[in-house]
């Protein structure tokens, strides 16, 4: 793309909102379809009060809640409260049943439209919201997909959340540099747990995989750190691992962020080694450099990468917890590598807190 020179008019178009617009008739399209839905019970209740009940009306008002979006699902609710009102008074008595069933129809009515008023500030409607979190989600878990790697290599992840929830403030990145022969991979724990960090977590997710493919692995966490720096959040702080493995020689550069040391087994001892790196948390203090602890992953070695979630538990100390897990690690070894990330989450760790480990094994 050509810079435009200083000076030269630009002609700005507007581009009209087609998808709002499609939205928009659609909705006024489900809208009729539930007005001639309730016109259509209204004048059965009139005809043939004894065999239609006016309660009927309660399904044009639970598929709206559904369907329609909180500015048309307002004038369904004012129309369906009128039919109540006219349903009413069409029955040829009044009994304190009749009387309570209307009262009850008239509340839900009001709670629908207390749900569409505060639902106004998203702007869509539930069905639409519903479909956003879930593909929320899946950006989240797709965002750790591990590319497809060399047969000699094994690498696995697993991700659960607190409470068991989709949505977690851990997560993993990875990509692959050099035509497939280095393979970048960071686990991130963002402040918070559940729900309450998933937000942060996609936000920061969607950064972090952009940087991870498009900077030389020693700029990947000060790049992480001054864009979380930028973003000024209440809790805006993560902790990370950052593994650059070479994958035809085995060769690995690993930097962390306040993130817990990752270990290594040697497969011809059978003994864990916990690699000691030093960095800051990101989000909390400008220009940091990471230095890089550098190790090699030969035949049969395995790494693991993981989060406080794994090896913290309150009234615990943490080298504890490392032991536990490594433990517990060493006795699935013996079945197979295959699942064992999986495994292993959900054999150890805090079950009030978010859990993320990767798994590195040179075949």
């Amino acid at each position: 793309m050509q810079p435009v020179p200083a000076g030269v008019p630009v002609e700005v178009r507007a581009v009209s909102p087609r998808r709002s617009i499609t939205s928009l008739g659609t909705e006024l399209w489900i809208l009729f379809g539930l007005v001639l839905l309730a016109v259509a019970i209204l004048l059965g209740v009139g005809m043939y009060p004894m065999q239609v009940p006016f309660t009927a009306l309660s399904v044009p008002l639970v598929l709206g809640a559904l369907l329609l979006g909180p500015r048309t699902m307002t004038w369904l609710l004012a129309l369906l409260i009128v039919a109540l009102l006219i349903a009413q008074m069409q029955q040829p008595t009044s009994t304190p049943r009749l009387i309570a069933a209307m009262a009850i129809l008239i509340l839900l009515c009001v709670i629908a439209l207390v749900i569409s008023v505060r639902r106004s500030t998203l702007g869509i409607g539930q069905r639409r919201g519903e479909s956003m979190l879930v593909d929320l989600r899946d950006r989240i878990l797709a965002q750790g997909t591990i590319p497809r790697l060399p047969d000699n290599w094994l690498v696995e992840s697993a991700l659960s959340s607190a409470g068991g929830s989709p949505f977690a403030g851990d997560f993993v990145v990875a990509t692959t540099r050099e035509d497939g022969r280095r393979l970048e991979v960071a686990v991130v724990d963002v402040s918070g747990k559940g729900e309450a960090a998933g937000t942060r977590a996609l936000q920061l997710s969607g950064a972090m995989g952009g940087l991870i493919g498009a900077l030389p692995p020693r700029h990947f966490l000060p790049a992480a750190n001054d864009y979380l720096l930028q973003r000024d959040w209440d809790e805006g702080f993560a902790t990370a691992v950052h593994l650059s493995l070479d994958l035809a020689t085995g060769d690995y550069e690993l930097r962390t962020a306040g993130h817990p040391p990752p270990v290594q087994r040697f497969a011809g001892s059978g003994r864990w080694l916990a690699i000691q790196t030093e960095g800051p948390v990101l989000g909390l203090i400008p220009s940091v450099d990471y230095e890089p602890r550098r190790g090699r992953l030969g035949s049969g070695d395995v790494l693991l990468l993981y989060t406080d979630g794994m090896v913290e538990e309150p009234r615990r100390d943490i080298e504890l917890g490392i032991d536990e897990m490594l433990g517990v690690a060493e006795q699935l070894f013996r079945n197979s590598l295959d699942g064992l990330a999986e495994r292993l989450a959900a054999k150890v760790g805090s079950r009030d807190d978010d859990r993320a480990l990767l798994l590195v094994h040179r075949r």
